[in-house]
């Protein structure tokens, strides 16, 4: 079998040089310094925390009911009576923009016998001048107050006291956030440093490409812990090894979000440098427009030389740049939004894959793709994809999410057995241990996890 210090060495992690990366100084907008890391200890993760409904119960009342959440995009509802349905868990929210141009957020059901107003699931946009009811047909204008009852006359207790519950609701970022907390904190205290690192970014000149939701057969958890740290990539996604550094990784946690910094345009230190650019490599330099037939540097030169062509060429390319430093423009600045949202944020576009939670099994989940491209200045402007709707296996997501998909059920599986009491957490894993506290802090409050708790 070999001793220990053959394990120990066939399991080291190989050697690399660091990637060049901008210092605080280069950076016009976006803070790029290391954020120091929290001391969370080694303990293992509790398996039952992904499989209890109990535990699933408690995320309800104490996280799922008091976070704000990612609700809709503003270009989405541009006019008066434009409205979006949104869900969580066993809730459904209507987004509408109001006379005045603002937005208010509302369960969608009626005050009469509970329909739903509009029934139609998450991401159905439409246009209402008022929302009646299909049952009895009661009317509620766009601030929720009622319109019309039909029969009024014949309630001698006369009409509920309001009309739709509004539930919080407030924007950044062009999108519509909202909170099913009756006195929340405010959105901005909530999203802590996330709008100073994003705002930089051209969301507002992005289209949407991409809006589908997949049924997946796993906690929410288990996709969020997936979609937050690089160590498996060599394990599910090996092709990736060609284009990106998954060891030399900046993590940074703040007090609910984090995020990594993944260098983009150059070689895993796990993989031999080949003789000819990758494949994966040219794709990047094709869309930053340079020919790789013409490249005749290192292979190692290639990502800060994309960076320096796409500086120069894209005021050019319609391409705003001006607030981003040189790694954004090739690199992953990938953030967690505390609880369910994991944004692959890059210079020409970026993707939101949000984790949502099913209404009662802990072994089902949500997985909601939105992803959206840059518009270039003076282009005409694309229409918005419509949102679709499957289960796992029914369609491809591409390549790298069909891998994701096709591992987290059997990971699932894992959780329920009698032979996997919690996950094992290493240094490249920080995120996972920094959200699980976070949920913590949700769940257990000061006082901490009691005794046997997960």
């Amino acid at each position: 079998m070999g001793s220990e210090e053959d394990f120990n060495k066939r399991s080291q992690t190989p050697a690399y040089t660091p990637v060049r990366r901008v210092q605080p100084h280069e950076s016009p907008e976006t803070p790029t310094e290391k954020h120091p890391d929290p001391e969370l200890g080694t303990g293992m993760i509790d398996a039952r925390r992904y499989t209890s409904a109990q535990f699933m119960q408690w995320e309800w009342e104490r996280l799922w009911t008091k976070v704000w959440l990612l609700g809709a995009r503003l270009l989405d509802i541009p006019e008066p009576g434009d409205y979006v349905v949104t869900e969580i868990g066993r809730e459904s929210i209507l987004i509408v923009r109001q006379a005045d141009a603002t937005v208010r957020a509302f369960y969608n059901v009626c005050q009469h016998r509970g329909n739903r107003l509009r029934d139609c699931g998450l991401g159905t946009t439409g246009e209402a001048r008022s929302f009646t009811c299909a049952y009895h047909h009661w009317e509620y204008e766009l601030d929720g107050s009622y319109r019309r009852i039909p029969d009024i006359d014949t309630f001698p207790q006369g009409r509920p006291k309001r009309g739709l519950r509004e539930v919080a609701c407030d924007t950044w970022g062009g999108f519509v956030w909202y909170t099913l907390n009756e006195k929340p904190e405010p959105l901005r205290e909530f999203l802590g440093p996330i709008p100073k690192h994003l705002d930089p970014y051209n969301f507002d000149r992005m289209v949407q490409t991409r809006d589908i939701t997949v049924e997946w057969n796993c906690n929410w958890k288990t996709s969020v812990d997936a979609f937050n740290e690089s160590y498996h990539v060599q394990g599910i996604h090996p092709q990736l090894l060609w284009y990106l550094h998954d060891l030399d990784i900046q993590i940074d946690c703040y007090e609910r979000h984090s995020r990594y910094l993944i260098p983009f345009g150059t070689l895993s230190p796990r993989v031999r440098r080949p003789p000819s650019i990758p494949e994966p490599i040219k794709s990047i330099m094709k869309g930053a427009g340079m020919d790789p037939a013409d490249y005749d540097g290192p292979i190692g030169n290639i990502r800060t030389d994309v960076q320096k062509h796409k500086r120069v060429q894209g005021k050019a390319q319609g391409r705003d740049y001006s607030r981003l430093n040189d790694d954004q423009l090739t690199d992953d600045y990938h953030y967690l939004i505390f609880p369910n949202l994991s944004l692959n944020v890059h210079a020409d576009d970026f993707w939101i894959f949000r984790q949502r939670p099913h209404p009662s099994d802990p072994d089902r989940m949500f997985y909601d793709i939105l992803t959206y491209e840059l518009v270039p200045e003076g282009a005409e402007w694309p229409e918005r994809a419509k949102h679709r709707k499957w289960s796992h296996g029914d369609k491809s997501i591409g390549t790298v999410l069909d891998q994701d998909a096709a591992n987290l059920p059997g990971v699932q599986a894992g959780m329920h057995s009698a032979g996997f009491p919690g996950l094992w957490i290493g240094r490249q894993e920080l995120r996972i241990r920094h959200f699980h506290k976070v949920i913590d802090d949700y769940i257990y409050g000061a006082a901490g996890r009691p005794p046997g708790a997960p």
